[in-house]
């Protein structure tokens, strides 16, 4: 098994990483290292670059490459001092053909896996969409990814995921329905393949604190195989991701008790709230990027909100929702942290 696979069964925090943009909404290569920096440094197990956090217009933009790049040259710059693993996860979207070439752009650019997604095939059937996984499987290997129906995903049921669980470079998956029946059909399909090398990570920002913690009993020739959800990938890590690094490492030493501790029930129900106002679920996620960069701007992290497209930003209300949650759920942030780091970050 190859130390990248080992990185990721052991669960980490893996930030979907945002995109820094300038008041003429061009790339702002200052901001955009000071953020991979500050994952660096805040005990992230990798990144998640060109994702839909990044922005999926990257591409019609011409950024797609510089944008992957410049995160990889400047986490590995940041790592050079003190090495230790770090995965990097290049997003990849569209029909076969572009799929693959980005696919090659990742591995020409150190990329250890590839974000599959699959938001271009809403009308195939499971058995060209495999075809397709299988494909890509063969540039780079794939991180599985559910993504939930009201963004853009479709609904795949555990015949899809078990096929998927056979192709050999299929690493990890990314547990993203919202939903959990089906969170349950992708954990029993890769139990029922008997993939142990499959690193399972959620992507339910509604459910992070209860999918971390929750052993999973499967049935599995005749014996009970127990699997678990190590890790995360997440756009909800992307902002206070020091205080995610030290709740995952608290949850890792908790979670082989007999008896887990109501407090962390407490706390997944206050990451769920400040999740619904960071991702603006009031209005169906659409000012969920928006959400993200008004942290890291009122951080220091970034210079404003601006993303790609003008029409995208705060919803009516959101930011006053945003103020409440900041007031209600102070433990939940690392403003000391970067308080303290920010202008090494940010430095050329």
């Amino acid at each position: 098994m190859t130390s990248f696979r080992q990185h990721l069964l052991d669960g980490q925090v893996i930030p979907a990483h945002p995109l820094a943009l300038d008041e003429q909404r061009r790339l702002d290569e200052r901001h955009q290292r000071a953020l991979t920096r500050y994952y660096v440094a805040a005990g992230a197990g990798g990144i998640a670059v060109g994702v839909h956090t990044t922005q999926f217009a990257i591409r019609s933009h011409g950024l797609y490459r510089p944008v992957l790049q410049l995160a990889a040259e400047t986490a590995a710059a940041a790592l050079k001092s003190a090495p230790r693993p770090f995965v990097r996860v290049a997003g990849i979207i569209g029909d076969t053909a572009q799929a693959i070439g980005e696919a090659e752009i990742a591995m020409t650019l150190g990329y250890d896996a590839g974000l599959l997604s699959l938001g271009a095939w809403a009308g195939a059937s499971d058995e060209a969409i495999l075809e397709h996984c299988a494909r890509v499987a063969e540039v780079i290997p794939v991180f599985g990814f559910y993504l939930q129906p009201a963004v853009g995903g479709r609904a795949l049921e555990y015949p899809f995921w078990r096929e998927l669980a056979e192709i050999p470079n299929v690493v990890a998956i990314k547990i993203a329905p919202f939903n959990r029946y089906r969170t349950l059909d992708v954990v029993r399909a890769v139990a029922d393949a008997e993939r142990n090398d499959i690193a399972l990570y959620t992507g339910n920002d509604d459910a992070i604190v209860p999918d971390l913690l929750t052993p999973i009993s499967c049935r599995v020739g005749g014996r009970i195989v127990e699997r678990r959800i190590v890790g995360g990938l997440l756009g909800q890590w992307a902002v206070w991701t020091q205080t995610a690094v030290r709740m995952l490492d608290d949850i890792k030493r908790t979670r082989d008790t007999e008896s887990i501790d109501i407090e962390w029930l407490r706390q997944g129900a206050m990451l769920t709230d400040a999740n619904g106002a960071l991702f603006d679920v009031r209005h169906d996620f659409a000012g969920s990027i928006a959400g993200i960069h008004e942290v890291l701007r009122r951080q220091g992290l970034l210079r404003g909100i601006w993303c790609l497209d003008p029409r995208e930003g705060l919803s009516r209300g959101q930011e006053d929702e945003i103020d409440r949650v900041l007031r209600s759920y102070p433990s939940l942030n690392d403003d000391e942290f970067v308080r303290e780091h920010l202008d090494g970050w940010l430095a050329p």
